[in-house]
């Protein structure tokens, strides 16, 4: 048993608030002759053993997840009808399905293999799993499918090295986004606000982006200044977007896990600004962020609440030379869990063949997805004709809408900063401390016995003494993994449960135990 890592206590607090679907990553592979079923099988076992925490669950231990042995190990499911079917004997309900059933994260396994038709249904959960995985997994079932050897791999004590690195960076993120740090609010589109930065049923739409080539500018960085552009064309001064980083060192480059923080990034792109002056001062912004990628926000940031999505509006963008020809399968590795995170979920496949963008968006927002396409597509265009232009220039009156099409496992879900350079800005101060709430008149008292074994809780937790009724648990140090630890320890010493959200809208022992007695008959 082991201590789980940074991203995977995130999404371990999220899931207890409900995410549904929204952390199964599919990966559909589609076989172009009838698959040996055994070989098959045979690899997905070896692959389950060649990386460790595909044979592993995540369990709570005294209120914090823990890395532990799965009760049962995956193995390969063949479904109903075998193998060599086609979409009409049920595969795509099946397909649909298998990304869509659950799993459980205490009791594991945390990654399936499904069998339907001539398609390998793979389903991992994010805790054990991330884009680059995907890469892995699939070269490694296609050598061990082939009857070859993978190399081997080195042993990794990830979370523990992670923490290690973190405690040393932490001083320097504070500073860094102390300057930088403000709590993401609405995001303007035409026809409203997007405001959902939760886990829920989402629709996808999938298109394909040509990125121009801009002096002095990777293809991300291009792109995430016209999506900084194309947002501020809709009306927002000040723009935030989350955006998926990758945490792997050279130790960890060929191992399956969950090597991924998300970070946001703002910008304020004013209309008169160039569009090259506008994304070489983001580039500028983002290599200073990249120093603090391991640093999850929320041990940066005092009080910062657990969310699907950081912002509304979210980035993830992968690199891959993967290319299944030639080969005995095609793979899909943008195939849709029928879930978003946030309002908004832009994720971005660069590969061989140009590069593929998945809107995942949620329904109840006031979102057009095939407008959004359109009007982005619309603003690289314009990039493409003239990196100078200004940024107001960069989106026509009337941009052509995409029609949202797509194919059957993608359609609807079954449901800081001026006009500069964003090197140049000056710094942002943090917003003023809301003045401390007048207590009431039937407050509790120190000497109530309960606030007693509140306070002991926190003490031990937090290794503090003493603790006051009105103490901030974030002014003292806390941050989630601590509050579910003392939520765990209430749970299990005083028989009460207090919500997560509950606690950190009442971050003191005097407020948890106003909740508590509210709460009860």
């Amino acid at each position: 048993m082991s201590e789980a890592s940074y991203a995977q206590h995130g999404m371990w607090i999220t899931e207890r608030m409900g995410a549904g679907s929204a952390y199964h990553m599919p990966v559909l592979i589609r076989f172009r002759t009838p698959p040996d079923v055994g070989a098959l099988a045979e690899a997905c076992r070896r692959v389950v053993g060649r990386h460790r925490l595909l044979a592993a669950a995540l369990a709570e231990r005294d209120g914090a997840p823990h890395v532990v042995p799965a009760r049962e190990t995956a193995a390969l499911r063949v479904a109903q009808g075998g193998a060599g079917g086609g979409v009409g004997d049920g595969v795509g309900d099946t397909v649909a399905e298998e990304i869509a059933r659950p799993f459980d994260l205490g009791r594991g396994p945390l990654i399936r293999f499904t069998l339907a038709g001539d398609t390998l249904v793979v389903v991992a959960h994010h805790v054990v799993f991330d884009g680059r995985s995907k890469d892995l997994l699939v070269d490694d079932l296609a050598t061990l499918y082939r009857g070859g050897v993978p190399a081997p791999l080195e042993p990794l004590g990830h979370a523990e090295a992670e923490r290690e690195r973190v405690a040393g960076l932490l001083p320097a993120a504070r500073a860094f986004w102390a300057a930088r740090w403000r709590e993401p609010g609405g995001t303007a589109v035409p026809g409203g606000t997007l405001r959902s930065r939760r886990a829920g049923p989402g629709r996808v739409l999938e298109f394909a982006l040509d990125v121009p080539g801009v002096a002095g500018l990777t293809r991300f960085e291009v792109l995430l200044a016209a999506l900084h552009a194309l947002l501020g064309a809709y009306g927002n001064a000040d723009v935030g977007t989350a955006l998926d980083l990758s945490t792997r060192t050279d130790r960890e480059a060929r191992h399956i896990g969950p090597f991924v923080n998300e970070l946001p990034v703002f910008s304020r792109p004013a209309p008169g600004l160039p569009f090259a002056s506008f994304a070489g001062g983001l580039r500028a912004e983002l290599r200073e962020l990249y120093a603090h990628r391991e640093v999850p926000i929320a041990r940066a940031v005092p009080g910062v609440k657990p969310h699907a999505a950081l912002a509304p509006v979210s980035v993830s963008y992968r690199r891959t030379d993967a290319t299944d020809e030639p080969g005995p399968w095609s793979v899909d590795r943008l195939a849709f869990n029928h879930a978003v995170r946030g309002a908004l979920q832009l994720q971005l496949l660069d590969g061989p063949a140009g590069l593929t963008a998945s809107l995942r968006y949620d329904p109840e927002e006031p979102a057009d997805p095939g407008r959004f396409a359109g009007d982005l597509q619309a603003v690289l265009a314009a990039i493409a004709r003239d990196p100078s232009a200004p940024l107001g220039d960069l989106l026509p009156g009337h941009a052509h809408a995409l029609r949202e099409t797509a194919a059957p496992a993608r359609s609807a879900a079954p449901a800081a900063m001026p006009a500069v350079a964003p090197a140049a800005m000056p710094a942002v101060a943090p917003p003023p401390a809301a003045p401390s709430p007048p207590v009431p008149a039937d407050a509790p008292a120190g000497d109530d016995p309960l606030a007693g074994e509140i306070r002991a809780i926190w003490e031990e937790v937090l290794q503090l003494s003493p603790i006051e009724l009105h103490d901030d648990i974030f002014d003292l140090g806390g941050h989630s993994l601590t509050i579910t630890q003392i939520i765990a320890r209430m749970r299990k010493r005083l028989g009460v449960e207090v919500e997560l959200d509950d606690f950190f809208d009442n971050p003191t022992i005097a407020g948890v135990l106003t909740v508590m007695k509210e709460g009860r008959p």
